[in-house]
């Protein structure tokens, strides 16, 4: 008797020598003039020959359906494939095996052809689509296309190459998406054309080719077409728009030469990245940092785009900084810094170009400087970067409505729940300006603030923090010293070095520090410490692999491009109206027209989510709500402008 892999030997050659004849018949059929006929007389010759659907077949019901599914191509482009694609490949087939080497390499070259089919077979019952390859509906492979040929490692290398490649997980989202179709009367297997339009992972594939040591940015993007993929599904022409979002307008880099007060000259880099304005002049932070890079002002370009969409306030977004850092620096040393900065960038600013914005590192001090050297190299008074010095306040309101608007928009997320945050005990990453007055901001309403934290390590105090405490660490920031002094004054707070403060016990969490600071450990050991809702104060303060560990553990997130939106809304009315703001807005009133503003945020990302079938009690909705009233946005803006 026959061995199983000798059988399935000879199975193989059969089944290939077999299409190969039914091949032969197509040329014929060619030679005859049948290649333009209906695909149904095709069909009578050979089982295999049926590569395609199109409109006008024998089953209106599945043409529509898959066009739906994967998009409409050109009847040319259809028929030349079947006709020539599939017979040059068998043909393949059936040479004499080459050298090892050369039969990975072979493998390769050919793959991409091999690979770009799907078909819509019956499955448990309904009409799925699957990956023309993977013939056990997703199981592991028990050999590879071509056979035998090779050693074991080289087919499961040729096999791994498929799983990871681009179309193989293409015809995987099409058969997540067919389990919802209603694909009807189809009686038997027929092959359709997996990629007949861009889709969102290939969107992803050249952000990763184009920027693949971009790391942030990479992360960035995937989420935000994770979260598009219903729009691009529904509305394919915004594909191209995505595209051309993706890539910022322009990117400035240049170096920031500047000597400290032992007069050594040092170099450091400084950027901006104008991202896109079809809304309205670039808007966003500078930041002063030492893991200031390229892929970092490019999230912060992005981030600050979506937001300024999401707060409706008639500005583009852009992100920018140097990997300069002003901790331990003099003032006079900071000052030549913020010169020599603008001295490269100011031919970019002004008030119908570009506005700056604080940020990490860039407080009022820094923008006060960059604005003095602004308006010396302009030779005149034009706008201001940090908007008016309130006389009530005595600072930046923009700031201020940034840490407040995420406690607005903690309430309203918690009413969606019937919770109320009095009471409850948060968390607070970072003891940076959004930071304090995220703490300032809970224990008014009656929350109690338990931690915050800096780059050493992390302040615990049990009873929370109140007014009193919040000036001490205030003061402490002021002076550059660690948190740990809190504890010479507070002895019963405790501050932990090395550590980050998501394993104490909280309800809601504020990370307000900096890019992935929460990772999958950090997420972890949130969801032990009995933590319901993660508010973003900083951008993107989650990892990939903590969102997924947050998402199944059921912990609701509210992104910062919306959570965070409350400060730019407020600085856009605030730069237009400052005399109104200082002799008629009091503190009340200021508080009362940001929580109307958070709420009109909160609602219109619940309503996106709706619109596209994310209901609001998915621990996602917001997430992908934000990013889908925001994208809508900007793209109708760009199709308008003709940008597309």
């Amino acid at each position: 008797m026959l061995s199983n892999s000798a059988c399935e030997e000879m199975s193989f050659s059969a089944r290939m020598n077999a299409s190969l004849e039914e091949m032969n018949l197509l040329q014929q059929a060619r030679g005859h003039g049948l290649v333009g006929v209906p695909q149904s007389m095709v069909r009578e010759m050979s089982e295999e020959i049926d590569l395609e659907i199109g409109p006008g077949d024998d089953d209106p019901s599945f043409s529509q359906a898959a066009q739906a599914l994967v998009g409409v191509e050109s009847d040319e482009q259809k028929h030349l494939l079947m006709v020539t694609g599939h017979h040059d490949e068998l043909a393949k087939l059936g040479q004499q095996p080459r050298k090892k080497k050369k039969v990975v390499k072979k493998w390769r070259d050919e793959w991409a052809d091999t690979y770009k089919w799907a078909y819509v077979a019956v499955h448990e019952g309904t009409h799925r689509i699957f990956c023309s390859v993977c013939k056990d509906f997703g199981r592991k492979h028990r050999r590879n296309p071509y056979g035998n040929e090779g050693s074991r490692n080289m087919q499961m290398s040729a096999l791994e190459e498929h799983n990871n490649s681009l179309l193989h997980k293409e015809a995987l989202r099409l058969q997540m998406a067919s389990k919802d179709k209603n694909i009807s009367t189809l009686e038997r297997p027929m092959y359709i054309k997996a990629l007949l339009s861009k889709s969102s992972e290939s969107v992803v594939d050249a952000v990763m080719r184009r920027d693949r040591n971009e790391h942030e940015y990479v992360q960035a993007i995937q989420e935000l077409v994770h979260c598009l993929e219903p729009v691009l599904a529904k509305h394919p022409q915004y594909v191209q728009v995505l595209e051309r979002f993706l890539e910022p307008e322009r990117v400035i880099m240049f170096r920031v030469p500047w000597v400290d007060d032992k007069g050594e000259a040092h170099v450091n880099r400084g950027f901006r990245v104008q991202f896109n304005r079809s809304l309205g002049p670039y808007r966003g932070g500078l930041r002063f940092h030492p893991n200031a890079d390229l892929s970092v002002m490019k999230v912060l370009g992005l981030e600050q785009a979506m937001k300024n969409a999401l707060a409706a306030n008639g500005f583009g977004g852009a992100g920018g900084g140097s990997d300069f850092d002003p901790k331990g620096k003099s003032e006079n040393e900071v000052m030549r810094f913020c010169q020599s900065f603008m001295q490269e960038l100011y031919t970019y600013l002004g008030p119908t170009k570009d506005y700056p914005l604080e940020d990490m590192g860039v407080g009022p001090r820094e923008i006060s400087y960059l604005f003095g050297q602004y308006k010396r190299l302009k030779g005149c008074h034009e706008g201001n970067f940090s908007g008016p010095r309130n006389l009530w306040s005595g600072f930046n309101m923009h700031t201020e409505a940034t840490g407040y608007g995420l406690v607005h928009f903690a309430k309203f997320l918690l009413a969606d729940f019937s919770k109320d945050i009095r009471g409850l005990r948060c968390v607070v990453s970072g003891s940076g300006k959004i930071a304090l007055h995220v703490v300032e901001k809970l224990f008014a309403v009656g929350a109690i603030p338990i931690t915050v934290s800096d780059s050493r390590g992390y302040l615990y105090d049990e009873a929370g923090f109140d007014d009193g405490k919040l000036r001490f660490i205030r003061q402490i920031k002021s002076q550059q010293k660690s948190l740990r002094e809190y504890t010479k004054s507070y002895p019963r707070a405790k501050y932990c070095d090395d550590c980050k403060p998501w394993a104490e016990r909280c309800d809601v969490a504020f990370p307000c520090a900096t890019q992935n600071e929460l990772n999958h450990f950090d997420a972890t050991a949130l969801v032990g410490a009995g933590c319901h809702f993660l508010i973003e104060g900083a951008v993107m303060p989650c990892t990939s692999e903590a969102l997924d560990v947050l998402r199944k553990s059921n912990v609701f997130v509210a992104p910062s491009k919306a959570a965070s939106a409350g400060g730019v809304a407020l600085a856009a009315l605030e730069a237009t109206n400052s005399t109104t703001f200082q002799m008629h807005f009091t503190i009340e009133d200021f508080d009362t027209r940001l929580m109307d503003v958070m709420r009109e945020i909160y609602i219109k990302c619940v309503k996106a989510g709706y619109d596209y079938g994310i209901s609001k009690t998915n621990t996602e909705a917001l997430v992908h709500g934000a990013n889908i009233a925001a994208f809508l946005q900007i793209a109708e803006a760009m199709q308008e402008q003709g940008v597309v």
